[in-house]
């Protein structure tokens, strides 16, 4: 399963978004391998808050963090906040017929999403944006420095 792409969408008036169809066949791909699935067409996934937006998680992925999260002996008041955040944010979604997702009006508020929506695929998840937080998120004093980073994680991003 791989996000990738860009697509500018609109939410209807009941809050729905539209997912693209290379998202909504990647979650398909996804849920088909998965063992425990008794439904391949079935292509739920967890959408949860963070970092201004909202996120997407296959649902292997998003019980794997799960049980991560479930280990952790005497979270860090930081770390309470920040599962506050993420797990008490998660709501799981499966797309309807159309390809749609009913997002929350919580989801929606957190994300500032109210007509316009910008989709990301990142390779094992995808995120849903307001489009000028995403520009303001990209802004050139927000990239400084950041092909040296990659390149001390191994990854070579020279162009």
């Amino acid at each position: 399963m791989v996000f990738r792409g860009r697509f500018s969408r609109n939410l209807d008036q009941k809050g729905r978004l539209m997912l693209p169809p290379e998202l909504r066949s990647a979650l398909t791909a996804e849920s088909a391998a998965a063992p425990e699935s008794s439904d391949p067409s079935s292509c739920s996934f967890v959408l949860t808050t963070y970092d201004g937006c909202l996120v997407a998680f296959s649902w292997r992925d998003w019980t794997e963090l799960e049980q991560k999260f479930m280990r952790i002996p005497n979270p860090s008041a930081r770390v309470r906040a920040f599962r506050r955040l993420v797990i008490g944010g998660a709501e799981k979604h499966t797309p309807d017929a159309q390809g749609r997702i009913l997002l929350s009006p919580d989801h929606r508020a957190y994300a500032g999403l109210e007509r316009e929506a910008t989709v990301l695929g990142l390779v094992d998840r995808f995120e849903i944006w307001n489009p000028a937080a995403l520009r303001a998120s990209m802004a050139p004093e927000h990239l400084e420095g950041v092909t040296e980073e990659l390149a001390a994680s191994g990854i070579d991003f020279s162009l």
